[in-house]
Parts: C-alpha cells; structure tokens; sequence
C-alpha cells in the first residue's frame, strides 16, 4: 500500500474500569477505512520518541491508538529523561510504575483500548493489531489472550519478562490465544529476558498450536528500537520496524 505521509495528531482519553486514561491517536488521512492498532509504550511512557514512531506506523495506513499505560501513576512525563539506571530515586520510580500495572489490570485495561479503537472514525470494521515495547511486551501477549478473535497479530519488540517462573508469567497466557499471529523480536544481553529465558519462552511457543515467530537481534540491547534510548541501533531498528509492517499488512489489510 501506498504511504499516507498526512497523519494527524489527536488527544483523546479512553475510560476504562479502573479510571481515564490519556493518550493519542494518529490517524492518516484516507478514502478508505484503515485497520487499527493499539501502540504500548516501553516503561518511560509517552513522550515524543514514541509520538514520533505512532506517527510513522499509521503513515504505513493504519489508525494508531497510544494510550497512556501508566495513567493509574500519573501522565505523561512519567519518567525523567535520560534515565539514569541504577540512580535510586529512578529505580523507585520505575518500581512505582510497574506496581500499577499488574496482569488483571493490563487484560482490563487492554479490553478498554481495544473497544474504544473499534469506534473511532475511519477504523476498519474487523480484528486489530497491538505492539508493545519493554514493559508493554507483555501486555500486548495479554491483550490478546483477553480479546480472542479481535486481535490478528501482536509484535512484542525487547519483551521484558516473557518468560519468568512467576505463577503469572506472560507466557501462560498462549493456551488462551487464539487465532493471532505473534512475532517477538529479543534483545541481546537483556537482564530483563535473558538467553536462557529466551530458550524457554521459544519451547513454550513451539508447543502452542498458533503462528509465530521469535528472533534475536544481533548486536542489539534492550531499547534498541527506541529514538530516544542510548542503545538505539538504527539498521536494527529499521529492520524491526520492516517487520512490524510485514506482519501487519499480511494480518490486518
């Protein structure tokens, strides 16, 4: 499909059971009705790297919802820029935004995005697409285990604990999963999905009966599709985003 380069920008706020969360949608000015997806942020939020790349995905032909997934904490900025790792004051405020965010919540707040996307202007009657980065990883695989039959497809880009020995692991929802092409892009050296990690989130996936795919990327570290990151490889990322639009266009359009 041709690139719609004319995306406009809208604030918009979608309630869900536990409150209203803030965010954008993006959308590119078409004849036709367009597929929706829902965009999940990594762990620093809403901020212009992420509008940048919300932009840039509905350019592609798609209406792009981007909600703020840690409304429950605060908006946008959730989280000082650069992030200094291991400074105190930041990982206390890291813990604070994934402790508003646990699995029940994550499903409730996914079902909210994915009706309030379903009824937005020029959004394609029929299933979704959702990707998330880091933290919002697992929300995506969630999300579509929550929402069976109205999400084709989940990409997951430097998934933050896809696989953990937790009760609630992200990746003991994939019997629930049905229907939906998933696609997983790990870092390397990640602390937060390690090799080993890695190994037993691609036995589970080949034990589920659907379709996917999961790599690593070669010399990329955690955040590396991310602008703002200072790990951003660009041909790596240029690459993830080459296959972000592969497995939307073959799911959604």
């Amino acid at each position: 499909m041709e690139q719609l380069t004319e995306v406009t920008e809208k604030e918009i706020e979608v309630r869900t059971a536990d409150g209203v969360s803030d965010g954008y949608v993006y959308s590119p000015k078409s004849k036709e009705a367009l597929p929706g997806v829902v965009l999940l942020t990594d762990i620093g939020g809403l901020r212009a790297a992420y509008r940048d790349s919300g932009k840039r995905l509905a350019s592609n032909g798609y209406v792009v919802l981007m909600p703020n997934v840690f409304y429950r904490t605060g908006r946008p900025p959730v989280l000082a820029y650069p992030i200094k790792m291991g400074d105190e004051a930041t990982m206390k405020r890291i813990g604070e935004l994934r402790a508003g965010l646990p699995p029940a919540a994550m499903e409730r707040d996914g079902v909210a995005c994915v009706e309030f996307l379903g009824k937005q202007p020029g959004v394609k009657n029929g299933p979704i697409g959702v990707v998330g980065y880091c933290f919002a990883g697992p929300m995506a695989l969630r999300i579509a285990a929550a929402m069976r039959g109205k999400v084709a497809a989940v990409a997951s880009f430097h998934g933050a604990g896809l696989y953990t020995e937790d009760p609630t692991s992200p990746h003991k929802e994939l019997p629930r999963i049905k229907s939906t092409r998933l696609y997983f892009g790990h870092a390397v050296e990640d602390r937060s999905m390690p090799k080993e990690a890695i190994e037993k989130f691609e036995q589970a996936l080949a034990t589920w009966a659907g379709k996917y795919e999961s790599e690593t990327y070669e010399g990329a570290h955690h955040s590396w599709t991310t602008l703002d990151s200072p790990v951003y490889n660009k041909p790596q990322a240029e690459r993830a985003f080459e296959k972000l639009v592969e497995l939307f266009g073959a799911t959604l359009k």
